[in-house]
């Protein structure tokens, strides 16, 4: 799995990743989840001694697939214009699992 854009609003997160086919959709969000939950708990142990006992994120998502052609252009653009804390993930690297 690779990230290729992160938007950040004021209540939610829009990832764009490329990921292999024999991932579901439920495994991709699944593995972002728990990946990016223990990076901020990491770098910020605060946020979760407030939420000892609660949860980072919610139970929900949405999630939507895109092709390889112009449909991909009209996703990046989107996630960039998500409210004031766009950033560009440049390192081409894959997440590690294990």
């Amino acid at each position: 799995m690779k990230f290729l854009e992160l938007g950040v609003d004021k209540d939610h997160v829009h990832f764009l990743v490329q990921s292999v086919p024999t991932y579901s959709v439920t495994k991709v969000v699944t593995i972002l989840k728990s990946l990016t939950v223990c990076e901020i708990f990491k770098r910020c142990p605060d946020v979760k001694r407030q939420l000892w006992g609660g949860e980072f994120w919610s139970d929900g998502y949405f999630a939507s697939t895109v092709g390889r052609d112009d449909s991909e252009d009209v996703i990046v653009e989107y996630v960039k214009r998500q409210d004031r804390e766009y950033h560009k993930l440049y390192e081409d690297r894959q997440l590690a699992l294990f």
